[in-house]
């Protein structure tokens, strides 16, 4: 299952697997236009498996389209107090402003998200974003914290479910369409224990 698309400079694909043996995925991705010139990205993974991942999955999901232009720390509130009454997830949510070169993330949980770059000498993740513990729908911390980072035409970000083994940076096909970055990633380090989501999204500069 994938989806794909372009928001300004930005080219996206996200491709996603249910555990091995079963049908629903508890993973879902967030992909939004924000408007002014800016777009929203995320990863969210419901706790385990299975129909129940995937109901509060798709609720923090329908959240976060809800109040898409909000600022991130106060999208993961709404998100925590939707989804008491649900087993919870761990997401990761990122804003790109275009204009200003700059991306903005927020994580609770185990959901990974990577600003990778080409170097000379193969590809280096310039920043990562800093994931606190806790359960959206469960217990998530106090204060809430969204931090920036600058993004350069020809960077990726790479999202990822815990569903993806840690390595899976390691093998990236970097010039490649983020559709078949996505598409090799769930492929080549999807775990058998579980749902499986990647999100890739490239900065292709302005024409």
């Amino acid at each position: 299952m994938f989806r794909h698309g372009k928001f300004g400079p930005i080219e996206w694909a996200a491709v996603r697997r249910p555990r091995p043996g079963e049908v629903v995925c508890g993973d879902h991705p967030v992909a939004f236009d924000i408007g002014d010139g800016a777009a929203l990205f995320g990863v969210i993974d419901g706790l385990g498996h299975g129909e129940a991942a995937a109901a509060a999955a798709q609720l923090a999901a329908e959240v976060v389209d809800q109040g898409r232009a909000d600022p991130l720390d106060v999208l993961m509130q709404r998100c925590h107090l939707a989804l008491i009454d649900t087993r919870g997830v761990a997401m990761t949510l990122a804003s790109i402003d275009f204009d200003a070169n700059e991306l903005s993330w927020i994580g609770i949980g185990n959901v990974a998200a990577d600003l990778v770059a080409k170097h000379p000498s193969g590809i280096a993740v310039r920043s990562s974003a800093l994931l606190v513990g806790g359960i959206v729908g469960y217990r998530i911390p106090q204060t809430l914290t969204t931090a920036q980072v600058p993004i350069s035409p020809g960077d990726l970000l790479v999202m990822s479910s815990d569903g993806i083994a840690e390595q899976h940076l390691d093998d990236i096909d970097f010039a490649a369409h983020a559709t078949t970055i996505a598409e090799q990633l769930v492929g080549r380090y999807g775990r058998e224990t579980d749902d499986a989501l990647v999100l890739a999204a490239r900065h292709r500069g302005t024409s």
